[in-house]
C-alpha cells in the first residue's frame, strides 16, 4: 500500500489541481477508494468515506487533508507537474503541502476501513479549495459529513504534533485622497498618507502573548495606487495580513485594528480563527508515548473550519510548502504512514 500511496502521489501531481479547479484530482481519489472496494461520496470536488463498521454511537474522527495546490511560483528551475524522483526527494507541486499527508492517510484509512471493532468511527475527506479557504473546502463539506468528535488535519508538520494553530484575518485599507493632475497643487495626495499607516502599524500593540503561539503577527503585503505618472490618484489601497493567536477572538482584533488606523478598514472575514486541541486529549496523549513533540503552527489549515478538537500532523516540513521545485522525501510518506498507523493503533 506504500508503494500505491507514491504512485497516486505521482499521479496527482502530473494533474493541474489549482484551487476550485480540481475535479480531475478529484477523479483520480475516487479511483483510489474503487480500487479497495470502498464505498465512497463526492460533494464538488470532496472526496469522503466512512469506515465499513461505522456505528453512530461511536465517537468519529475525521482525516483530512487537501489536494488542491497553489499555483507554482517563477522561480521554478523544474516542471512543477513532473513527478520525478531524484536522490529521494519527489519532486512536484504540492507535493509537499499537502499531497504526502493525503496520500498516508488515505493509505491509513484504507488500513483500518474493514476494522470490526473500533472504539471511534473514521470518517476520510479529501477535500479542495484548501488554499483559498473557498466555499466548496472542507467548510462547505461538513454541514454534509457525520457529527465529527475529533480530526486529523494532514498537513506537512514532519510527524510532530501541532496541538494549536493561529488564525487568519486579512483586511482591506483605503486611503482616500483627490484625484489630480500631477502638474498642480494637491494637498489631499493620498499615497502621502501611507505614512501615517505605517506610523500607526508600528506604535500598534497586542499585549497577550500565547504560550503555544505566540504574538498577534501583524503584516503590511500589499499596495496598490495609480495608473500614469502624470494623474495623482483617489485612493490607496493596501493589504494587512494579521495572524491571530488564541488569547484573542477575531472580533477583538478587528476592533483594535479599525480603532488603531485612521483610514477605510474591512475584514474580509472572520471565520478563520485559532483553533486547538488539549495535550489531555487521547489523540495527543497516542503521540506523545511515541515520542513526539507539540508545538504551536502559525500557519493556517482546514482546521480553522473546524469547531471539534483538532490535531495538525503530517510528512513533509511546512516551510517547503509554496517553494519553487517542491519536493518530499519518499522516506517521509513511508515513514509518516507507519507513525499514523502507530498512533490510530493505540487510539482505535
Amino acid at each position: 500500500m506504500t508503494q500505491n500511496a507514491i504512485t497516486l502521489l505521482q499521479d496527482l501531481i502530473r494533474i493541474e489541481s489549482f484551487s476550485g479547479s480540481e475535479d480531475k484530482t478529484a477523479d483520480r481519489i475516487q479511483a483510489w477508494f474503487k480500487d479497495y472496494s470502498i464505498p465512497f461520496h463526492r460533494q464538488h470536488n470532496n472526496v469522503w468515506a466512512t469506515n465499513k463498521h461505522f456505528d453512530p454511537k461511536r465517537p468519529t474522527l475525521l482525516l483530512n487533508s487537501h489536494h488542491d495546490t497553489v499555483k507554482p511560483n517563477q522561480a521554478y528551475t523544474r516542471n512543477p507537474f513532473s513527478p520525478d524522483i531524484v536522490e529521494g526527494k519527489l519532486y512536484g507541486l504540492g507535493s509537499n503541502d499537502a499531497g504526502g499527508a493525503l496520500v498516508s492517510l488515505l493509505s491509513v484509512f484504507t488500513h483500518f476501513y474493514a476494522h470490526p471493532h473500533p472504539q471511534y468511527n473514521m470518517v476520510m475527506a479529501a477535500t479542495g479549495e484548501e488554499e483559498t479557504a473557498g466555499e466548496n473546502s472542507l467548510r462547505g463539506l461538513l454541514p454534509s459529513l457525520p457529527h465529527i468528535d475529533v480530526a486529523l488535519v494532514g498537513e506537512p508538520t514532519q510527524m510532530e504534533l501541532a496541538i494549536a494553530e493561529k488564525g487568519l484575518i486579512v483586511f482591506d485599507l483605503t486611503l482616500k485622497g483627490t484625484a489630480s493632475h500631477a502638474a498642480h497643487p494637491n494637498e489631499d495626495n493620498p499615497i502621502l498618507k501611507i505614512k501615517s499607516v505605517f506610523e500607526s502599524l508600528e506604535r500598534l500593540h497586542f499585549d497577550k502573548v500565547s504560550d503555544l503561539l505566540g504574538p498577534v503577527k501583524v503584516t503590511l503585503t500589499q499596495i496598490n495606487a495609480g495608473s500614469q505618472h502624470n494623474i495623482v490618484p483617489s485612493e490607496v489601497q493596501l493589504v494587512l495580513d494579521v495572524r491571530v493567536n488564541d488569547c484573542y477572538t477575531n472580533e477583538e482584533i478587528e476592533a483594535l485594528i479599525q480603532n488603531a488606523l485612521h483610514c477605510e478598514v474591512k475584514a474580509r472575514s472572520l471565520r478563520l480563527g485559532s483553533s486547538s486541541i488539549a495535550e489531555s486529549h487521547p489523540l495527543v496523549k497516542a503521540g506523545l508515548a511515541l515520542g513526539k513533540k507539540t508545538y504551536g503552527s502559525p500557519t493556517l489549515s482546514d482546521q480553522a473550519a473546524l469547531s471539534c478538537p483538532s490535531l495538525k500532523m503530517g510528512p513533509g516540513d511546512s516551510p517547503r510548502s509554496h517553494t519553487a521545485d517542491e519536493f518530499i522525501y519518499v522516506r517521509e510518506i513511508e515513514e509518516g504512514i507507519a507513525l499514523y498507523i502507530t498512533l490510530l493503533t493505540k487510539l482505535l
